[in-house]
């Protein structure tokens, strides 16, 4: 399991922010393209995962279908991504998923349901999408991401995705980390100015378009 600290940055731009990272003493370098990253967001009818969240409850779970790229019509090579939390640490497990198109989500919902086994049916609730960039340190021990261009759309007041409508405009930066290195983390937040945060991009988008 690894730490993630997040930081939502409102106040300076990609380029400011990439910048920062890139003269950081720890020597991140850019490990992997950037890439767009998008999720359709599960959760039980009365949004147990959502409510957990907003109570800041220690052990709970999330939801989600993940595929990579600009494709928002067929969707090929999708996983499904069962994220955990405990306390402060986190984790995931990963399934593959049959590809699927958005235009009729009802053999992924299907599917998803079959994967796991809770008291109620998984509803698809958000789709949102955003561009990823990854950063390491030279001792790979420290990863930056930074997500830019988040999109949301709502699949409870619309099922039929047509275009992203929703946007929040702001950075959010993660730092991520096994926990065996919390005691030496300081020598990365120390050069990094921004201020933590709480941030949940699924909290985010269901408020944002509900």
């Amino acid at each position: 399991m690894r730490f993630e600290r997040k930081y939502r940055v409102e106040n300076m731009s990609i380029g400011h922010i990439i910048q920062i990272i890139k003269s950081h003493p720890a020597g991140f370098y850019e490990v992997f393209p950037k890439r767009n990253v998008n999720n359709i967001y599960f959760d039980t009818p009365n949004l147990e995962c959502l409510n957990d969240n907003l109570a800041g409850v220690s052990h709970r779970k999330k939801y989600r279908a993940r595929w990579y790229g600009e494709a928002v019509e067929k969707i090929a090579k999708p996983k499904l991504e069962i994220k955990y939390k405990e306390n402060m640490l986190g984790g995931k497990n990963f399934l593959p998923l049959t590809d699927f198109s958005l235009k009729d989500l009802s053999a992924l919902k299907k599917e998803v349901n079959t994967l796991i086994v809770t008291p109620f049916v998984l509803e698809p609730v958000l789709l949102n999408s955003y561009s990823r960039s990854y950063w390491e340190t030279r001792c790979g021990r420290f990863r930056i991401t930074v997500d830019s261009k988040l999109y949301f759309h709502s699949l409870i007041h619309s099922p039929h995705f047509f275009k992203y409508i929703c946007e929040d405009r702001a950075f959010i930066v993660e730092l991520k980390y096994e926990a065996e290195d919390e005691d030496t983390v300081d020598r990365i937040t120390r050069f990094l100015p921004f201020r933590l945060s709480k941030n949940s991009k699924y909290v985010n988008g269901v408020l944002l378009t509900s």
